[in-house]
């Protein structure tokens, strides 16, 4: 017995100390050369084919100087800024693993007064002053030959788009001529200045949208009226936002600018969320809420219906309704992976797309031409009247009918395309009594010599701060976080007409986003059955209704117009008895379909609680049960 004791024992240390000596193993090992385990499922640790695909292609040494200010004083500041600093050191790491000698990484501490300091100032760092230290450095330069890129301030709020930012820069040395893309928009992008009253209420005019911003690190951007008879030969890419009230002349200088093999990107909008806010209450009606490129989009075999939008059970948002009360927006989508186009390498990396109150394309590109569907509803969808799902989902939910199509929300076509205006550029209406007539010549293009690209997307206002950013205030000052990758989109799609393609993957990766597919269609399974109940017992409360009006406006005659017989009276008692019943049948309806949904939710968040701990203890159990056997067979 003694003996078995010892051997035990024996066992036991020699186990401890080989695992001891293991673990020192691998710490020597991975210290000489790190090794980083990405779990997630986006990969969010490890670097993206496109950024491998940048890096590789450097064949020329380029500079990497990383500035953070190594200070004594520690405050939750400094602290917190130290060690977002470390995660940058180690993606940087990664970089030089990939690039090898190509790629030179210097690190800096600008303490005040020293040279470091003056480095960090000459590359155009900013320093952040926090509590307890005069400035403090979190940065980086990337150089290469005379060209030289910082990222002055690298902001702990963006560190999902830290290797984007990145390699953006490392890109940007390489080719630091910026292509021009033209905006021309119904919508106020570039920003508004006050007037003099509301200067002197002491109020600001609106700043331009973060995408405008974004736009103009990588692009010279450039305005465009949407008056405008000609695109600048400079332009290479057009976005065209919310084009409302539109000229035939600027149509007329799209089509030119498509045939010539310039690249498209159309926003347009059957009710424009923003474009009702701007309007005047007084003018009332949904007039000036929906934009088009009709002249256009008739000429590549598609429709547009600027008076419907697209409501889906399988998208439906949760909005803040009266009170504060969430309330279901079927017409307000957001998109999963289940509705976005995944073989696409612009929206392949993206799954989560917000589009409120977005129209549907219709019919099929015309000769010459190919479509490309890169955002779409399910079937579990309906076209609804705009103007009425702007004013709540109420009414779309009472009678949901899904329709069984999966509704085009953003094409792409691609080919050569025809002109929409065989006759040339169309003419100025002349003015009143005017009988002056200017001839004109018809030497416009009439087909594209090679092929080209056109996007369009039903909805515009997905590219407003309102519906892609969430700011929040912090020690640092304002954080902007993305809500969702709807800049990502239309970035994605600039970048591949007029950029690096390789940019696509980075960008895309910094807003994935794992949502319940499968509860979003229960719960629209869900929806449909006590929505077809509730309409039921709806349909039979209105006929109960009636009924009783009519009953109630029977007459005898003109003495005895409010007398009614006992059989009337007996008939008019039944009929209120019975819309009592149907009423409260249809609250208790109402109660149980609500009811299903929570309950659902409710399953699903115990069974991911408890599924895991289930599983251990199924194991551990199962392990003592299988050595416990063996132990008695002894």
């Amino acid at each position: 017995m003694q003996k078995k004791s010892f051997e035990t024992i024996l066992y036991s240390s020699a186990g401890i100390i080989l695992m001891l000596a293991i673990i020192i193993a691998v710490n020597v090992i991975t210290g000489v050369k790190p090794v980083r385990v990405d779990m997630t499922q986006e990969k969010a640790f490890t670097l993206s084919a496109g950024t491998k695909a940048i890096l590789k292609k450097i064949d020329t040494p380029v500079k990497i100087r990383f500035y953070c200010t190594q200070s004594e004083t520690a405050t939750p500041e400094t602290v917190y800024l130290k060690s977002y600093a470390r995660k940058v050191e180690d993606l940087l790491q990664e970089y030089k693993q990939i690039a090898g000698k190509n790629l030179v990484i210097e690190k800096y501490d600008p303490q005040p007064d020293s040279d470091a300091e003056d480095s960090a100032r000459l590359d155009g760092l900013e320093p952040q002053p926090l509590q307890g230290v005069d400035q403090f450095y979190l940065g980086l330069a990337v150089s290469l030959a005379d060209e030289r890129v910082a990222l002055p301030f690298l902001e702990p709020g963006r560190e999902k788009q830290l290797e984007y930012d990145i390699t953006r820069a490392i890109a940007r040395v390489f080719t630091p001529e910026k292509p021009t893309v033209g905006i021309m928009s119904g919508l106020p992008v570039f920003g508004e200045m006050g007037n003099q009253m509301m200067m002197q209420m002491g109020q600001q005019g609106t700043p331009p949208w973060t995408l405008i911003e974004q736009l103009k690190q990588d692009f010279n951007v450039k305005r465009i009226d949407l008056t405008a008879d000609k695109i600048d030969d400079e332009v290479k890419v057009l976005l065209v936002i919310h084009p409302k009230d539109i000229s035939d002349k600027a149509q007329f200088a799209i089509d030119q600018f498509v045939l010539r093999g310039g690249k498209l990107i159309a926003f347009l909008d059957a009710q424009s969320v923003l474009s009702s806010r701007q309007q005047n209450p007084m003018m009332g009606g949904p007039a000036g809420t929906s934009s088009s490129l009709d002249k256009l989009l008739k000429a590549w075999g598609l429709q547009f219906d600027t008076s419907k939008v697209v409501a889906d059970l399988n998208f439906k948002m949760q909005l803040r309704g009266q009170n504060g009360q969430p309330t279901e927006a079927p017409a307000f989508l957001a998109l999963t992976a289940d509705g976005i186009n995944r073989d696409d390498i612009v929206t392949g990396p993206i799954d989560n797309i917000w589009l409120p109150l977005c129209g549907a394309f219709t019919g099929e590109p015309a000769a010459g031409l190919t479509e490309a569907v890169l955002l779409h509803s399910t079937k579990e969808s309906q076209l609804v009247d705009g103007f009425m799902a702007g004013m709540g989902g109420d009414s779309i939910l009472s009678g949901f009918k899904p329709s069984g199509v999966e509704y085009k929300l953003a094409v792409r076509l691609t080919g050569k395309f025809k002109t929409a205006f065989p006759a040339g550029q169309p003419e100025d209406k002349p003015e009143a009594g005017s009988t002056n007539s200017v001839a004109k010549t018809n030497d416009s293009l009439k087909e594209s010599k090679t092929a080209t690209s056109v996007v369009l997307v039903g909805d515009s206002d997905l590219l407003a701060d309102d519906f892609s950013l969430r700011r929040v205030e912090s020690p640092f000052g304002t954080m902007i976080n993305p809500m969702n990758a709807n800049l990502n989109l239309t970035q994605n799609l600039v970048e591949q007409m007029a950029g690096d393609n390789n940019l696509i993957g980075v960008r895309s990766r910094a807003s994935l986003s794992r949502p319940f597919t499968l509860v979003k269609k229960l719960e629209a399974e869900a929806e449909v059955r006590g929505q077809a109940k509730i309409q039921e017992l709806q349909q039979s409360l209105q006929d109960t209704q009636q009924r009783l009006g009519e009953l109630q406006a029977q007459k005898k005659d003109k003495d005895q117009r409010f007398i009614l017989s006992t059989e009337q009276k007996a008939e008019l008692e039944n009929f209120r008895k019975k819309q009592a019943e149907v009423s409260k049948e249809l609250k208790q309806a109402q109660k149980d379909l609500r009811k299903e949904v929570v309950s659902l939710e409710t399953r699903l968040k115990w069974l991911n609680i408890l599924a895991m701990p289930l599983c251990v203890t199924l194991a551990g159990m199962s392990i003592a049960f299988i050595k416990r056997k063996k132990t008695s067979a002894k």
